[in-house]
């Protein structure tokens, strides 16, 4: 490890027994002779946990998703060959226009980003005043807040691109149990 640092053994002794901590500068030397990020040396964990790669790919076709129509909306769920996801991309056609028509807001695990592709939306939420969200913006927020998405005034329909993440297992379930 000296050898390979550039400090001395005796210093690395210290260290390694609380005698002695090493200055910001010394830490930086460390780090680049052993091609480390900073950050690195600080972390918890004994650090043989190799790095998972699964080298999963998958192309999204609106004619391969799979639809599922509710009341409220037309969802297209993408990339549905790949199991056990981190995030579950979706296009969605928003076709209410009220809260009324909507009917009780919609909780799951989770986060969520939606993006309009087309149209605008009204976006209500638990705890915020409805905002409106034009071709070309989103929103990202919690998921476990109640939300509901609806075509803001003078929009028929609204056409959006919304990915729904969890660090919880079980999230596509959790969103087909939505639907009944």
């Amino acid at each position: 490890m000296s050898e390979k640092s550039g400090i001395p053994v005796s210093t690395l002794s210290k260290v390694e027994h609380n005698r002695l901590t090493l200055s910001y500068d010394k830490l930086q030397q460390v780090s680049q002779r052993l091609n480390l990020r900073m950050s690195d040396l600080f972390a918890d964990g004994d650090g043989d946990e190799p790095r998972r790669v699964t080298g999963r790919r998958s192309l999204a076709k609106l004619e391969d998703a799979a639809r599922v129509t509710t009341d409220n909306y037309d969802y297209f769920y993408l990339c549905t060959d790949l199991r056990q996801k981190r995030m579950i991309p979706i296009i969605t056609r928003i076709r209410k226009h009220t809260a009324a028509e909507f009917g009780e807001l919609v909780r799951h695990h989770g986060e969520e980003f939606i993006y309009v592709i087309k149209g605008s939306i009204e976006v209500h939420t638990e705890f915020y005043d409805p905002v409106t969200i034009e071709e070309g913006e989103g929103i990202y927020l919690d998921s476990s807040m109640g939300h509901a998405y609806l075509t803001a005034t003078g929009c028929e329909e609204a056409v959006v691109l919304g990915v729904c993440s969890s660090a919880d297992d079980g999230l596509m379930d959790s969103l087909m149990h939505l639907h009944g």
